[in-house]
């Protein structure tokens, strides 16, 4: 009786933790629409800070938790909504949530550029030692001290939501903006409180847990992982079952501690799992949630062109060919993980990009393909490669099976909680059998993966396994494209547009779901094969959830619905930051805080740095002069450098010189002259630009003719529906300004994609002779 009490105030004390840590995600996705991804980084930051003042300079504890939960911990949340959160308006849920995950491994890179890792910092409780006997047991004052906080964080919050002004227009702002802002409300003053308060709500619960776990970066910032299920409780909106969950949820971890057998090898990860299986399975029972509606989203994901893809896919094999030729072998181990870790990343293409699905566990369904193919593959048999797509694709329809009707952040927390369960549990068990089928996983840690054998020739060598790795890519690069350029690419698409709306045409939502998850998980298996192919032998701990976070934040920062978005994320996680950070010491630095800019730049544009780089070259792609002496410059560099002529640095130099030269002319040669500007304007009158864009060229010169033409009936300057900082004043407009985006062939025929107020029209249909139907 007294171990079944004694526990049952540890796991009080820590529902009290994670019901204040909840409650502060709750309160800012509830006013503001976006999971904060980072809530327990800024707690974690929260607690070093107090470490600091009261610890390390001795400061007295109350003046120290003033300065942390009063000044430091709101202005943090001030900045963060100012500078970062406020651009988010209009981007999709996938944007959101890198960018919350961009501030996580940002603020995790500045904990260690201040705090150096692995030193030393205890910190005590507070009335260390001094207990409250309860006669039929004890509690320490640090357990009563945290319970009775989160009773008052719970009424606080209760009267500031519902009995105040402020709250009541804290909860209209997130149902409906626009309506808020009729009614007086002001919403970005509101952003600002509810960040404010949720920073130190997270601020609280950091420092109250922060004695009891080790002063760490990383695992006090993914405790959050273990508040989501209490969040989820209430649906991420109501106070009173979030903090029902958390009582749940901390009962059953202090229980598990108590009771749980920790000698049986097959139930010593299920503890620290815990919180994700409960995760998981309140998502499951959750009521069904409502179907989205057409939205009004900034990104834009063109179809990829044949002839674009074929070039795509040709120069990543000619890439291939220029590393295995010009690196050492230890360079060619180092940067060959780029193009498996690439493939996984085009995993996210068709669910991410094309059906607007979240999932956070490719690079676990990466580690089932590794195991099936280290176990099952014949000793390299192509068959054992192509049993670890089928084996990941089953089980990647087996998680979207009890999922299947949940999307948005809901989704990706669903799949977060199976891959946390797969690296804190199933990954570490023994063999066991299942019926006659025996099961073998990471035997003593890590397990041996044999290179690829066809036709008796053997991928053994880390020159051929990155060629392997390179052919792979550009092939399965063009199935993800073709998956866009069919009926189905065409369905997903209509689906992240509006799912009601697919509804109501009587469009079936269930198998493209359960087809496009299999799909992308049995491309994520090919890739995580490929992957312990090339390293030979792998650990679970490269298919956590940790390592797959920035995967997936770079493959939305490249362009989620792009294929070059993939291969960005590839290049720049295993290829640019360890060329840079090992080349600089003071860029290790920069890129340990350099992706909380990424959070930026994704509010001003969200479609991706791939779109902007496809703009840039445009010029350069059209130019049939200037694109074949740039091939055949960059031959002869390469010729140069196979001669010994010079080393790998200057090689790269020349490479890049050859580049920006050729696309600076290509460029200038695009640009018209002022004599041609003059004559285009003279032969375009007012009263034909009803037909620009139909029987001639749209030219940036036409919307500033229409706003003169405006200006002189009295009427205000044109504004085009849906218009935002991507727009490109080079495309055409229909009528009701719709922007023409995507050509077929070449820029002369309008196709299939018409924007009108900042959504895509999918169907041809919708757009007659370059007017899209309003």
């Amino acid at each position: 009786m007294d171990k079944f009490l004694v526990f049952t105030i540890v796991g009080l004390s820590l529902a009290a933790i994670y019901a204040v840590i909840s409650s502060g995600l709750v309160l800012t996705y509830t006013t503001t629409g976006i999971f904060n991804f980072a809530h327990g980084a800024i707690g974690m930051l929260a607690a070093f800070a107090y470490w600091q003042l009261r610890f390390d300079w001795g400061w007295p504890a109350p003046i120290a938790l003033a300065v942390v939960l009063l000044l430091l911990a709101p202005a943090f949340g001030l900045v963060l909504e100012r500078v970062i959160m406020r651009g988010l308006q209009g981007t999709s849920e996938a944007t959101k949530l890198v960018v919350s995950i961009s501030l996580l491994v940002a603020m995790i890179g500045l904990a260690n550029l201040i705090w150096t890792p692995g030193e030393s910092r205890p910190m005590d409780t507070f009335f260390k030692g001094q207990k409250v006997d309860l006669g039929i047991t004890t509690i320490t004052y640090h357990q009563a001290i945290t319970i009775v906080t989160a009773i008052v964080v719970a009424v606080g919050l209760r009267f500031l939501l519902y009995r105040t002004r402020i709250g009541v227009s804290m909860r209209a702002n997130v149902d409906d903006r626009n309506l808020a802002l009729l009614n007086g409300a002001r919403p970005d003053r509101i952003g600002l409180l509810s960040w404010a308060i949720g920073s130190s709500l997270a601020a609280i619960g950091g420092i109250l847990i922060a004695p009891a776990l080790t002063l760490d970066p990383g695992s006090l910032s993914l405790l959050i992982v273990n508040a989501y299920a209490a969040a989820i409780f209430g649906r991420l909106r109501s106070l009173p079952l979030t903090f029902v969950g958390a009582i749940v949820l901390g009962l059953t971890e202090g229980y598990l501690a108590a009771y749980l057998p920790g000698e049986n090898q097959y139930l010593a990860g299920f503890r620290p799992a815990a919180a994700a299986i409960v995760l998981f399975l309140v998502l499951l029972v959750m009521p069904n949630p409502r179907l989205r509606t057409r939205s009004q989203l900034r990104e834009f994901f063109p179809a990829p062109s044949p002839s674009g893809m074929a070039m795509v896919a040709v120069a990543v094999v000619l890439a291939g060919v220029v590393m295995v030729t010009t690196l050492d072998t230890t360079s060619i181990i180092s940067y060959g993980q780029m193009f498996p870790l690439a493939i996984v990343a085009l995993s996210l293409v068709p669910l991410v990009g094309y059906a607007g699905q979240i999932s956070l566990a490719q690079l676990s369904f990466a580690g089932v393909g590794a195991i099936v193919v280290a176990h099952h593959g014949g000793g390299g048999s192509p068959l054992g490669l192509a049993l670890a797509v089928v084996v990941t694709a089953l089980v990647g329809g087996l998680v979207a099976l009890p999922v299947r009707r949940l999307s948005g952040i809901y989704l990706a927390l669903a799949t977060a909680a199976f891959a946390v369960a797969l690296d804190r549990w199933v990954f570490n068990l023994p063999d066991f059998d299942i019926g006659p089928l025996h099961i073998s996983l990471f035997q003593l840690g890590s397990t041996e993966i044999a290179p690829l054998k066809v036709f008796g020739y053997a991928f053994d060598t880390p020159s051929r396994l990155l060629m392997l790795s390179a052919v792979a890519f550009s092939l399965t690069a063009l199935v993800v494209a073709g998956v866009r350029w069919s009926g189905f690419g065409r369905q997903l698409v209509a689906m992240r547009d509006s799912e009601a709306a697919c509804a109501t045409l009587g469009l079936n939502l269930v198998w493209p779901r359960l087809a496009v998850f299999m799909l992308s998980a049995g491309i994520a298996g090919l890739g995580g094969a490929l992957y312990g192919m090339q390293l030979g032998s792998v650990s679970p701990e490269r298919f956590n959830l940790v390592s797959g976070l920035p995967l997936f934040m770079l493959v939305v920062v490249g362009g989620a619905g792009l294929v070059g978005g993939a291969l960005f994320a590839g290049i720049g996680l295993y290829g640019i930051i360890p060329l840079t950070s090992a080349l600089f010491s003071f860029v290790a630095k920069i890129n340990a805080v350099s992706p909380g800019l990424t959070g930026v730049g994704l509010g001003r544009n969200p479609s991706g740095v791939i779109p902007l780089v496809q703009e840039g070259v445009r010029p350069l792609r059209r130019d049939r002069v200037v694109l074949p002496a740039m091939a055949v410059a960059m031959v002869a560099v390469y010729a140069l450098r196979q001669a010994d002529a010079y080393g790998n640095w200057p090689f790269v130099a020349l490479l890049l010189l050859v580049f920006v030269v050729a696309n600076a002319v290509a460029g200038a040669r695009a640009r018209p002259g002022a004599a041609e500007r003059r004559a285009a304007a003279a032969a375009t009158s007012v009263g034909d630009l009803d037909w620009v864009g139909i029987t001639s060229p749209w030219t940036s010169g036409h919307l500033a003719q229409l706003e003169s033409a405006f200006a002189a009936d009295g009427l205000p300057p044109m504004t085009v529906p849906g218009r935002s900082r991507a727009h490109d004043p080079s495309l055409p407009y229909g009528l009701a300004g719709t922007q023409i985006r995507e050509w077929r062939g070449h820029e002369a025929t309008p196709t299939a994609v018409a924007t009108t107020n900042g959504h895509s029209a999918e169907s041809s249909e919708e757009v007659v002779h370059g007017h899209a139907r309003g």
